[in-house]
């Protein structure tokens, strides 16, 4: 009998190397025919279940939506499924490939919100990036989910598309390569402060890259209380001094860099207690030396980290984090996103609110525990409890802030 695993290597003949390596390597064959599908979740086996689940009695749960909306929640699967949405433009560190190769991407992420937050997702890949026209498709998508979970799309579109389409819709709406990230960044900032014995307004904090992630992982810092922060792009430190920024850089300039640090990145790293990299660059061991005692480095760019973990820790930093599951503390953000839906869905929240994300993170950070230390300031993705903690956590942030519906 052929397994599973057999059947998916099983091909035509193979015409060119690259098809016999392929044909062969375990990778391709894991995503042969796609890694989700659509299963039936009632009997569909006599004529009466046909009847029920299709034509006539169809019609009668129809009618009844039409005549109170709100049921679909309870009569269809809005209240458990997301919606994956793409353009294909900033993906997963490749960049602008397409809609069509950001479809292996989404479906992953549709199998991690079944895996951990049990709740079901569908890939959409758009094939516009138009931004009036990108905003129009997804809400014309949106009323057969219960929550919209935007991803991979290019900076600093991706801002305003998460704002207009969130104004036009009463479910949550997620961009979680910016809110994800932050959320599980502010989780392990927080505990890696009080492992080395301090609050977070007592830290300095630089970061290394301006686009989604970096700009919204800063927010989320500042709101929590951080000492001070600076951020950094291509060109250098982010200030209000420079005429070359878009709007959202220059609106956080406005708020940030008290310091007004103007010149390089390196620069600014020296005597900071914490660096953030979100960046594909390289930063110098040496560079990390001028930091503060017992300093705090996420080097988060995959798949090499701006620094890597060995070069830091020699060069006097305390607690280490990376974006890749082979080494401690890995920042990823499947340790958000499920548990933020699972509890913002639960309660039927027309939005996710700050307070819900911070609430998210602080959750999140508690579950760590007496399990604290330095290779531990967040808790694994395999951790069970996390999705559940983090749902309660938003679900009571939701009704606190006034956008639960349930």
């Amino acid at each position: 009998m052929t397994t599973q695993l057999e059947g998916r290597l099983m091909t035509a003949a193979p015409h060119t190397q690259a098809d016999r390596d392929r044909d062969v390597d375990p990778v391709f064959a894991l995503h042969r025919g796609g890694k989700v599908e659509v299963i039936s979740s009632v009997p569909l086996e006599t004529r009466e279940d046909l009847s029920m689940a299709y034509t006539p009695g169809v019609a009668k749960v129809c009618t009844a939506i039409a005549e109170q909306p709100s049921l679909v929640y309870d009569y269809t699967w809005k209240s458990h499924t997301v919606a994956v949405v793409t353009d294909g433009t900033a993906v997963l560190g490749l960049g602008d490939i397409g809609p069509e190769a950001a479809l292996p991407v989404m479906e992953g992420k549709a199998l991690l919100f079944k895996q951990f937050g049990g709740l079901d997702a569908v890939p959409i890949c758009l094939s516009v990036t138009d931004l009036d026209e990108l905003v129009e498709t997804i809400v014309r998508l949106a009323p057969a989910f219960g929550g919209i979970n935007l991803e991979d799309i290019s900076a600093p579109r991706c801002f305003e598309v998460e704002r207009r389409v969130q104004e036009r819709l009463d479910i949550p709406v997620f961009h979680d390569d910016q809110h994800g990230t932050a959320i599980v960044t502010l989780a392990a900032l927080r505990n890696a402060a009080k492992l080395t014995g301090r609050g977070l307004s007592d830290l300095r904090v630089v970061v290394s890259g301006a686009g989604a992630a970096g700009i919204a992982v800063s927010k989320m810092i500042l709101e929590a209380g951080i000492g001070d922060l600076a951020i950094a792009d291509s060109k250098g430190m982010v200030h209000l001094g420079r005429e070359d920024l878009n709007d959202e850089k220059r609106m956080f300039a406005q708020i940030s860099n008290r310091a007004k640090h103007s010149g390089s990145f390196v620069e600014a790293l020296r005597g900071a207690d914490v660096l953030v990299g979100l960046s594909s660059g390289t930063i110098p061991g040496e560079a990390v030396a001028t930091m503060a005692k017992n300093s705090i480095v996420f080097a988060m760019a995959n798949p090499e980290p701006e620094v890597h973990p060995d070069v830091a820790h020699a060069n006097g930093a305390c607690v280490v984090a990376t974006g890749r599951s082979d080494f401690p503390n890995q920042i990823n953000n499947v340790l958000a996103f499920p548990g933020v839906f699972k509890g913002a869905m639960d309660v039927r929240a027309t939005r996710v609110t700050e307070g819900m994300k911070t609430a998210a993170a602080f959750a999140l950070a508690d579950v760590v525990g007496d399990d604290l230390a330095p290779e531990c300031v967040i808790p694994s993705v395999f951790d069970e409890r996390v999705a559940p903690a983090v749902a309660k956590a938003v679900a009571a942030a939701a009704r606190a802030e006034g956008v639960a519906q349930l």
